[in-house]
């Protein structure tokens, strides 16, 4: 078993939150693996520009996932155990561009009530929702 550790950002602007959509439909939020001498903020900074170009303040950790996967590599198949750890951050603006070398083909600010509804893993939605939570309690705009 390998493994991994990765990073990201729940991006607000205003109402909305920053999510992608892959080449396959799936709308996820951004994140990345941690690369070596890189603290997790700094990952997660790092993977939220590189994927979205989004200009972006960590204001807090919101906490961690774990899950586990395979991936297929040539004929072998490598169990993986993932670890993700998940910062609020806060947009400058609205302005966002997919990555299309990250994988991705839209990057768009919607609705949280919206990003709930598509994002297409069941820990993002429950990280955005402990992230909208947290915006509705206390007023950081």
């Amino acid at each position: 078993m390998i493994e991994e550790v990765s990073a990201g950002g729940i991006v607000f602007f205003k109402n909305s939150i920053l999510m992608l959509k892959k080449f396959n439909g799936d709308w996820v939020l951004p994140k990345g693996r941690v690369e070596e001498n890189e603290s997790l903020n700094e990952t997660a900074l790092r993977e939220v520009y590189e994927e979205t170009k989004a200009k972006v303040i960590t204001i807090k950790y919101l906490g961690k996932i774990n899950y586990e996967f395979n991936r297929t590599c040539y004929t072998d198949r490598i169990h993986i155990n993932k670890e993700v750890h998940w910062y609020l951050m806060m947009a400058r603006n609205m302005n966002c561009v997919a990555q299309k070398n990250e994988g991705f083909v839209e990057a768009k600010f919607l609705p949280f009530k919206k990003s709930l509804i598509i994002a297409h893993y069941d820990d993002e939605r429950k990280i955005i929702k402990k992230a909208v939570d947290d915006i509705k309690f206390h007023s950081y705009e």
